[in-house]
């Protein structure tokens, strides 16, 4: 099977940008997206062949998630258990051998000015997650937020304990590894640098390859001697992160 995760960062604007293409030319299993910015009428996407399921924000024009699926799921949930649903920042759906699990984790903003929400939300995310690992095993993946390690940004120095990088937010993805899940491109090519998803507009950013590695798949541990690939689709342009990929055989 074959999963793509994006951030899009506006899913309309993306449209306008060749995404229809790729995302014909992919022809994923799943096909999910976060930061979507949109309510699920905003969009006039339908392929054929694909179920389609949208999780949008109260506020408008604010992040959001979409799934895209060939096979119906068995069941789809928004947000975990019941909470953090105002934000549309997570879709679960429910196959026969796994879960699957789309995420745009709070960004803990400048000044680290909403970290106490994104601890709250990791929290509740690692336990969420294990819950269901106890069920069936679990493919995690979106805009995660950080970069767990030194090797995941060009310039680690600079941007210590700013949002994305600060201590905080990369000891909360550690104790997620810990909980019994697998970051699958890390695991697979742990020693490979200039792997980003993520450049910002600014300074040429993307030009010169100065990114950070923000976008994830993550696995139940038992499931990564089912993992083929996990590959950073750096060239796919349309938003300011690239799609990931994660091939797999259940």
């Amino acid at each position: 099977m074959k999963f793509i995760s994006w951030n899009v960062n506006g899913f309309r604007a993306c449209l306008q940008k060749g995404f229809g293409d790729f995302f014909n030319a992919a022809d994923a299993d799943i096909f999910c997206m976060q930061e979507t910015k949109m309510q699920p009428d905003q969009a006039d996407f339908s392929p054929e062949g694909y179920h389609k399921y949208f999780h949008s924000a109260i506020k408008k024009g604010y992040s959001g998630t979409a799934v895209y699926t060939k096979k119906e799921p068995l069941d789809v949930k928004f947000g975990l258990n019941g909470t953090h649903t105002d934000e549309g920042r997570v879709i679960t759906c429910e196959y026969e051998d796994f879960y699957f699990v789309c995420c745009y984790v709070p960004n803990a903003q400048n000044e680290l000015k909403r970290i106490d929400y994104r601890m709250e939300f990791e929290d509740d995310m690692r336990a969420y997650l294990s819950e269901l690992d106890k069920k069936k095993p679990v493919v995690y993946c979106g805009d995660l937020n950080v970069a767990h390690e030194e090797i995941d940004l060009k310039n680690p120095k600079s941007n210590a304990g700013n949002a994305g990088f600060s201590d905080q937010e990369r000891g909360k993805f550690t104790e997620l590894l810990t909980a019994g899940f697998a970051d699958t491109f890390r695991r697979l090519y742990p020693d490979v640098t200039g792997a980003y998803s993520w450049w910002s507009y600014r300074f040429n950013a993307r030009k010169n390859n100065a990114g950070w590695r923000i976008d994830y798949f993550v696995v139940s541990e038992r499931l990564m001697d089912k993992v083929k690939d996990s590959k950073i689709l750096k060239d796919i342009e349309g938003s300011d992160h690239c799609p990931v990929e994660l091939d797999i055989e259940f």
